[in-house]
């Protein structure tokens, strides 16, 4: 990826990236990083796979299948690499029910973008890299994640490692951690981020600076039914966490795209969280939506708020 970007004169986001890396892994290395390591050194060595990414799973397949004791390595890899959060995955026929299904929202999207093939993308928040390969299987020339999760970056890892993928990648980092006016993208998509942001104009703005002049930006976000100019700030947490800040109306956001320099803005989706879309599993055995919602009425969180209402915009900038 270094040498792809020094070819497209980025060549000081190329150093930028080896610094980050380096303070990353080498000066102040995660307490899980060995172990995560650990499960990924466990997973078998496999040549000539296959993988569909134009399914609900990323599918990884090979012909001839697993001995026994290449799939028991497989699943004690794979489990070392849990909690798994989003996808799902299928891995040469053990399937990983990740607590969202994370391809729901990309069918939601999907029909709204305009034609991946050829090129750059950039996801950010993009978790265990599940959408970014569904990018790929959309024909997108190069596709940079950038997330903060090292565990995420682990998973991405045990699906990249199977495949010979170049065009593909992730970063360990923040949005706000690579350069400003980039102006790199093609397209941007920012989903599941928004309300986490203390400055959340901020981030818009942040996002137009990935984007070439005509870029297109893919924003996913929880909203609340209001007029324009009403947003919801919680008094602490929402539906249990600590880290929203800003839940505007569907008109604010709009409002909003505008001010930080977007035109053409629409909302393509709205749709309600439900608890078949985000819900514990074998591979997330740790509490989810059904947690979070106020049991006696579920349009509600357990603080009163209403309930997860996510909407998805496409912009240009």
């Amino acid at each position: 990826m270094l040498t792809d970007l020094e070819s497209e004169g980025k060549a000081d986001w190329a150093n930028q990236i080896s610094d980050q890396l380096y303070r990353r892994f080498e000066s102040n290395p995660h307490g899980d990083i060995t172990r995560w390591h650990s499960a990924l050194k466990q997973l078998p060595v496999l040549h000539n796979v296959d993988a569909d990414m134009n399914s609900a799973a990323i599918t990884l397949s090979t012909e001839g299948g697993l001995s026994d004791q290449q799939r028991a390595d497989l699943e004690t890899g794979l489990r070392g690499l849990m909690p798994w959060r989003k996808g799902p995955f299928s891995f040469f026929g053990l399937d990983i029910d990740t607590e969202w299904r994370s391809d729901w929202k990309w069918d939601r999207v999907a029909p709204y973008l305009s034609d991946l093939e050829g090129r750059r993308i950039l996801d950010v928040g993009c978790g265990s890299g599940y959408h970014c390969w569904r990018m790929a299987g959309a024909g997108a020339r190069q596709v940079i994640g950038v997330d903060p999760g090292l565990l995420f970056l682990m998973q991405f890892f045990s699906v990249k490692d199977y495949l010979n993928a170049p065009h593909v990648h992730m970063l360990p980092c923040r949005l706000e951690d690579l350069p400003p006016a980039l102006n790199y993208f093609d397209t941007t998509f920012s989903m599941g981020v928004l309300y986490h942001r203390r400055s959340p104009l901020d981030h818009l703005l942040e996002l137009r600076d990935t984007l070439k002049d005509g870029g297109e930006l893919v924003l996913e976000t929880l909203v609340v039914d209001g007029p324009e100019g009403y947003s919801l700030m919680p008094e602490d947490r929402y539906g249990m966490m600590r880290n929203v800040w800003f839940l505007p109306s569907c008109d604010t956001l709009m409002r909003w795209l505008e001010r930080t320099g977007f035109r053409n803005a629409r909302v393509v989706d709205v749709t309600a969280t439900s608890t078949e879309e985000q819900r514990s599993t074998d591979w997330m055995r740790f509490q989810s939506l059904e947690d979070f919602l106020d049991p006696i009425d579920p349009t509600k969180t357990v603080e009163g708020y209403p309930g997860p209402l996510r909407a998805t915009i496409v912009a240009e900038k």
